[in-house]
């Protein structure tokens, strides 16, 4: 999962909003979002290649995703980061407390998860946990307090639509997460990479041949605590392979 947009009471219907994609390698085998069959109460993608998988929900009514850190000299041989989110959505494992002590068990990640009824992001980097407050965020590959060009976009016309909607058109979500601008250079985040791939990164819909944009999933949790789950997938020419909708009813 490459970008996060989380909207936390700004709209009167939804209390919760999450427009999200998922960034990875095309060649990477993956399963789209379903209840798994070995836990009947989460609901996520999965990667067949670590078994975990990069964003999710369960029946509970619990959200959790991960962003990986652009940081260099990632380590082989390390956990898969996505078990985080598995382990989020059906265990009380992960505290804050959890993470701090076990980051170092894996690559560098932002996790987004619930911890006593409110979302948390925590950086391994940093090795801090920062409660998500009301109002709108954007989470991508650095810290929190980074605004990259395409976070600030993103940002920007969801937080401008989300406040103005009376109810909310997802199709109008999936728009957002589909623009493929690329800044000017100038703008462009220095993350270490090559500027080619600076370039190929910088848009909040990746197209790209051998790495881009896999799926856009929108979230939309209501005050009853009813969810709707949306996943739009794309192949490596950025073409549309469809969309799937489920509805998980308020918990009891």
């Amino acid at each position: 999962m490459c970008i996060l947009f989380i909207a936390i009471n700004q709209h009167p219907k939804y209390p919760l909003i999450i427009c999200a994609n998922r960034d990875e390698f095309h060649h990477r085998a993956t399963q789209p979002a379903h209840f798994w069959l070995d836990n009947v109460n989460l609901l996520a993608g999965k990667d067949l290649q670590a078994g975990g998988t990069w964003l999710g929900v369960n029946r509970a009514g619990q959200f959790a995703g991960i962003t990986n850190l652009r940081l260099p000299n990632e380590t082989d041989g390390v956990r898969s980061r996505g078990e985080l989110v598995t382990k989020s959505l059906t265990s009380n494992l992960i505290t804050p407390e959890w993470l701090h002590k076990n980051a170092e068990n894996y690559n560098p990640f932002n996790l987004i998860f619930e911890h006593n009824q409110t979302l948390q992001c925590f950086n391994s980097h940093s090795k801090v946990t920062q409660p998500l407050d009301n109002g709108f965020h954007a989470i991508c590959n650095g810290n929190m307090d980074d605004i990259w060009p395409k976070m600030a976009l993103g940002q920007q016309l969801i937080q401008q639509y989300i406040s103005n909607a009376v109810d909310i058109d997802v199709s109008q979500l999936n728009t957002f997460m589909q623009d493929a601008s690329i800044p000017d250079d100038p703008l462009l985040p220095n993350t270490g990479l090559e500027l080619e791939w600076e370039r190929n990164l910088s848009a909040i819909f990746i197209k790209h041949p051998q790495y881009g944009t896999r799926s856009t999933s929108i979230i939309l949790k209501n005050h009853h605590g009813q969810i709707d789950f949306y996943e739009s997938r794309f192949d490596g020419k950025a073409r549309h392979l469809g969309q799937q909708h489920f509805q998980i009813p308020a918990s009891v």
